[in-house]
């Protein structure tokens, strides 16, 4: 039965994608990367949401749940005020110079130098950080919730290996021989079939919990044993303290969901400017619904591994045992049955992300490196035939590379503290390149590639990693405040060689006429509710004592000279002049 609905539904998805995309062009560049500029917010939204969820989020997230609690939450529930940003402040810009990619912009704000350079750090990025770990932590949750070295009689090591070369070999037809839009629209299939399944699991754990007598029974019952767990304030010392998600961990998710190629690409293929904004703000919408997925399951395990109603042999203090505890909740309390659903379901988020990925390095190397270096005058045919042929070959050289993380300490941590290094400069970059009509190309790749390798330095050579090593005698910086202050470092650099030496016309954002730019009347009044209702969860579940009880004067002073470091650069950005006032569209 677990087989069946698992291949039942799979094939469901891909025949119902097949058929809606059977017409689509994928002759030309808009077709292919864009999705022909024809996907509606239902299609954005489902797609940027599993783009986004896959094992490193269910599994890893979950864990941290398990050991931290609900202060977890952040990398969720915060996401959805970086979406409202997205939907008033980015997309409109985006959508305005008619691109398909983030470096393209760049080109257009600055030079092709900065295309370059961003066009070389994402595919970097992509290629060796990003999609070998899809890969593996994609095969890792599906060994262990499927119990793959029982079922195929097969040692753990080569249960990985055929399941990375199934992930690989199905997400590459997705995104070489769809195309955007066919990501998308499978995307959005297993992104309903997700949210089903992935509540399902709380629902059922709840039930569990309470002995039958409902779920909200059961709600109280986990609530009133585990109590400290359900605080969305983090003391100091914890996973995501409460002063960074205004420092590193808002800066992140900006990133994320405003300058990510990987993520953001769907958007540039909306019909119009309002049905992005529509997709992007259901996509925050949806997002405050994502700790019922994303971390609820990790406190109930924990729930279930203090009370021992269910056996799940986990040391809290570890956090390799701890991304355990997803799979053993879903083999413990789903149906068979749904098990395979959401197997199905899981796969399908795996294949989300690593196809989006793929798709999106291939855009980034046929648009950006071969017909912007490689070959200028290329034809739409040459163009997108490139595109294919290098997306095998990364694929395939994924697929080598992922099963030999296996044994690796912390793939979750260590994938978080890869992004810094791409993630800051380029959101620097951007949104040095939106704000300001002044600042010289020079300055903008100088700042780009300072914090591009102050980070590369602190992360890997010893003498300077201790600064944000809280076990060194030279800690000075929460890994968060240190990529907030990198940052503002960047920013200070471009905006200082701007005032120096300015452009000698102030740059014009000229309108491409390729969307029709009427903005949704919701969208402002959304975004604001979107983000009183995630003060109010914020607050709803606050012990703000922890933060008293144990801040030191250095960490406070901290927080405060990043707010006004924050305020002194962009009034010292206004007052010369540098201010791009952007009229609405």
């Amino acid at each position: 039965m677990l087989f069946v609905t698992f291949i039942l539904f799979t094939a469901t998805v891909f025949g119902i994608t097949m058929y809606v995309t059977r017409k689509d062009d994928h002759d030309s560049s808009d077709g292919y990367f864009l999705g022909g500029r024809s996907l509606t917010a239902g299609f954005i939204a489902g797609s940027l949401m599993l783009t986004n969820l896959s094992t490193e989020q269910l599994v890893g997230l979950n864990g941290n749940a398990f050991l931290n609690g609900l202060s977890v939450m952040a990398w969720e529930v915060i996401a959805a005020v970086s979406l409202v940003i997205m939907a008033l402040f980015f997309l409109p810009r985006f959508l305005r110079s008619g691109i398909a990619t983030v470096p393209q912009f760049l080109e257009e704000r600055f030079n092709s130098t900065t295309r370059k350079i961003t066009s070389l750090i994402f595919i970097f990025a992509y290629t060796v950080i990003l999609l070998p770990l899809i890969l593996y932590t994609g095969a890792t949750g599906m060994v262990n919730i499927l119990n793959l070295t029982e079922i195929l009689n097969m040692d753990y090591k080569s249960c990985i290996w055929i399941v990375v070369v199934l992930i690989g070999i199905l997400g590459s037809v997705y995104a070489i021989f769809g195309g955007l839009r066919a990501v998308a629209v499978s995307d959005t299939l297993n992104g309903f079939g997700l949210l089903i399944g992935g509540i399902a699991i709380s629902f059922f754990a709840l039930d569990l919990a309470s002995d039958g007598k409902g779920i909200f029974e059961g709600y109280r019952i986990v609530k009133e044993t585990i109590p400290e767990k359900f605080n969305s304030i983090s003391k100091p010392d914890g996973d995501v303290p409460f002063y960074t998600l205004f420092t590193g961990v808002l800066l992140l998710n900006l990133f994320y969901w405003c300058t990510n190629q990987q993520i953001i690409q769907r958007t540039f293929g909306a019909t119009n400017l309002a049905e992005g904004q529509k997709g992007v703000l259901l996509a925050g919408g949806l997002k405050i619904l994502g700790p019922l997925i994303l971390v609820l399951p990790g406190l109930l395990a924990y729930y279930f591994h203090v009370t021992k109603q269910i056996e799940i042999p986990l040391n809290p203090n570890d956090n390799l045992a701890a991304d355990q505890a997803y799979g053993l909740l879903v083999q413990k309390v789903m149906p068979t049955w749904m098990t395979g659903f959401f197997s199905a379901v899981l796969l399908g988020a795996i294949l989300s992300s690593f196809n989006s990925a793929l798709n999106s390095t291939c855009t980034l190397f046929s648009l950006g490196v071969y017909k912007g270096i490689l070959k200028k005058d290329a034809s739409e045919e040459e163009v997108i035939g490139i595109g294919k042929k290098f997306g095998w070959a990364i694929a395939i050289f994924a697929m080598v590379i992922a099963p030999l993380l296996i044994g690796q300490d912390s793939i979750f941590g260590y994938l978080q503290k890869m992004n810094a290094i791409y993630f800051v400069p380029i959101f620097a970059v951007v949104l040095v390149g939106m704000l300001t009509k002044r600042v010289p190309a020079i300055a903008a790749n100088t700042g780009m590639v300072f914090a591009f390798a102050i980070i590369l330095a602190v992360y890997f050579i010893p003498s300077l990693g201790g600064i944000i090593d809280p076990a060194s005698d030279s800690f000075i910086f929460n890994n968060f405040h240190f990529i907030a202050t990198v940052l503002l470092s960047s920013i200070a650099i471009m905006l200082i060689m701007g005032q120096m030496k300015p452009m000698s016309e102030p740059f014009e954002h000229k309108y491409s006429g390729d969307v029709d730019m009427t903005p949704w009347k919701g969208a402002k009044p959304a975004g604001i509710i979107l983000v009183c209702i995630v003060i109010g969860i914020y607050i709803n579940f606050a012990d703000m004592s922890v933060i008293g009880e144990v801040a030191t004067f250095e960490k406070i002073c901290a927080l405060l000279f990043i707010s006004a470091a924050v305020f002194a650069l962009f009034k010292f950005a206004k007052e010369s002049g540098s201010i791009k006032e952007t009229d609405s569209e």
